[in-house]
């Protein structure tokens, strides 16, 4: 077999599956029930963030919140402050590609 195959979990329990963490990028899946999400952290690699389901709220360096409805892709430069939450009723569900794959 020549391609690799990774398995998402489907549910909606917290989850952060790091898939593909290779040295050419890291893809990440997560899911966040309500009130849920990631410590605030500074972005290591260019982020390329894809709400598959629910909505996002993301605060970036030392604006407010913004929300992200599924079906938004948000591409968010190395060194950036991120508060990523779920502040909504509805799971919360992320793609996180990091391109190149930080060193």
């Amino acid at each position: 077999m020549v391609e690799q195959i990774f398995r998402l979990s489907r549910g909606n329990e917290k989850a952060v599956e790091k898939l593909v963490f290779d040295e050419n990028v890291n893809y990440i899946h997560m899911v966040f029930p309500r009130g849920e999400g990631l410590p605030e952290h500074f972005s290591n690699s260019n982020v390329y963030m894809t709400v598959v389901r629910g909505t996002l709220s993301i605060g970036l360096n030392d604006q407010a919140f913004h929300v992200y409805e599924e079906g938004t892709l948000l591409k968010i430069p190395v060194g950036t402050r991120m508060n990523v939450r779920n502040r909504h009723e509805d799971t919360l569900e992320l793609i996180v590609v990091k391109a190149p794959a930080p060193v």
